[in-house]
């Protein structure tokens, strides 16, 4: 089903084939904000920005043209472990597609008027994402569970950091950690296998190996913490939370059937059948399990009535409780079981999802599980395996509390 290619200079290739009439390309890089230190707090972020705004060859209008002007759409996005490059446009257009990401890879000038207008974008961004304190929420409960370590470090950085970005400090930055032995191109669209590789070839193929010499430093230990914001919202934002099973950990997947059982994305979730079905006094609840290479997370937010916090952390662990003490029923694993299989089948269902799920998962395990693979793991999954680790991570006297009120 997926077919796979290494370049001469270690950058590596993914692709599925489909019949659609649309393709969609990135590269993955595995850099994120864990890899900045000190003063280039939010420089992976700014990175994503600044390498549409000007390249060897081409100004930032040729850039934001070259694949909107044909239909398609280019973006980007980065995380605290990887930078994605991505963009969807007509099969026909997949070489102009990969020759771009090339170039803005490599030949990327950050020239210094571009990059004082991004400057302002960016402070925008941030004080944007201050007003929204359901999503702050996730990043302060991060920077606290992480104090003093990159993990912590917020994606969009600090303004002080920000206002201080120099073209200089990009180009270092980015020939530090954008190597060749980091990158995964990930193709999903109706083309031929051979034909995606002669692509890559003549675009990516005569760069240089490099490979990165840049120290992650391991995550730190859990640093319990209970802290109460004052924000002045009219809902109480809650996180509650603690340590999970990392990337590379042989409970994951148990440990991502636990989370949706939790709190996952259906309206049957445990959580929102317990919590707002019932009682009626929180409009969100949901559940996430955060895993990274090194480290993971499990954090539960509610936005709640401000005057049910007591009543709502009683239902929170009332149900964690359950799952730790009380084996699932045969027939509640198994519904479990088919209802995340059917997820992430309708996940995989969006081309673009999958392009970007194969090519982290490439990037990260060096293989792509299909459906199949995958529904075989989650069968594999125990009663007793579920209720261990609901033992063993669900100890509320473990868990971290951050609330805005």
């Amino acid at each position: 089903m997926y077919q796979y290619h290494t370049l001469n200079n270690g950058i590596k290739i993914v692709f599925r084939q489909n019949g659609s009439t649309v393709t969609h390309s990135g590269v993955y890089i595995n850099v994120g904000s864990r890899d900045e230190k000190g003063r280039d707090e939010g420089m992976a972020h700014f990175i994503e920005h600044t390498v549409f705004k000007g390249t060897e060859h081409r100004h930032s209008y040729h850039i934001l043209n070259r694949i909107d002007g044909v239909g398609g759409e280019l973006n980007a996005f980065t995380t605290k472990e990887e930078t994605c490059i991505y963009a969807s446009s007509l099969s026909i257009h997949l070489e102009r597609c990969l020759e771009l990401f090339a170039d803005i890879i490599f030949h990327s000038t950050f020239p210094e008027k571009e990059i004082e207008k991004e400057k302002d974008v960016v402070l925008e961004e941030i004080n944007s994402y201050k007003d929204s304190p359901a999503d702050l929420i996730y990043d302060d409960f991060e920077q606290y569970i992480f104090d003093g370590h990159p993990l912590a470090h917020n994606i969009l950085g600090t303004p002080h950091n920000v206002k201080h970005f120099s073209q200089q400090r990009l180009l270092d930055f980015m020939h530090r950690n954008y190597t060749t032995d980091r990158m995964v191109i990930s193709v999903v669209g109706n083309a031929d296998f051979k034909r995606v590789v002669h692509l890559c070839e003549k675009y990516f193929g005569d760069y240089p190996c490099r490979t990165s010499d840049a120290d992650r430093s391991l995550a730190p230990d859990y640093n319990r913490f209970e802290r109460t914001v004052g924000r002045r919202t009219h809902q109480m934002h809650v996180m509650v939370g603690g340590a999970a099973p990392d990337t590379f950990d042989e409970r994951k997947v148990a440990f991502s059937l636990l989370n949706n059982i939790v709190g996952g994305p259906a309206m049957n979730s445990r959580l929102n059948v317990a919590i707002r079905e019932k009682h009626g006094f929180c409009y969100t609840v949901e559940s996430q399990y955060t895993p990274f290479s090194d480290a993971g997370l499990f954090y539960i937010y509610g936005g709640i009535e401000s005057d049910a916090l007591d009543q709502y952390l009683d239902k929170v662990r009332q149900q964690l409780r359950l799952l730790s003490e009380t084996q699932l029923t045969a027939t509640q694993l198994h519904n479990a079981k088919q209802q995340f299989v059917g997820q992430m089948a309708i996940n995989n269902e969006s081309p673009l999802n999958e392009m970007q799920a194969i090519g982290k998962s490439y990037l990260t395990y060096d293989r792509v599980d299909t459906l199949e693979e995958m529904q075989r793991d989650i069968e594999a999954v125990s009663a007793k395996e579920i209720s261990d680790l609901a033992a063993d991570y669900f100890n509320p006297d473990r868990f971290s509390y951050l609330i805005f009120k």
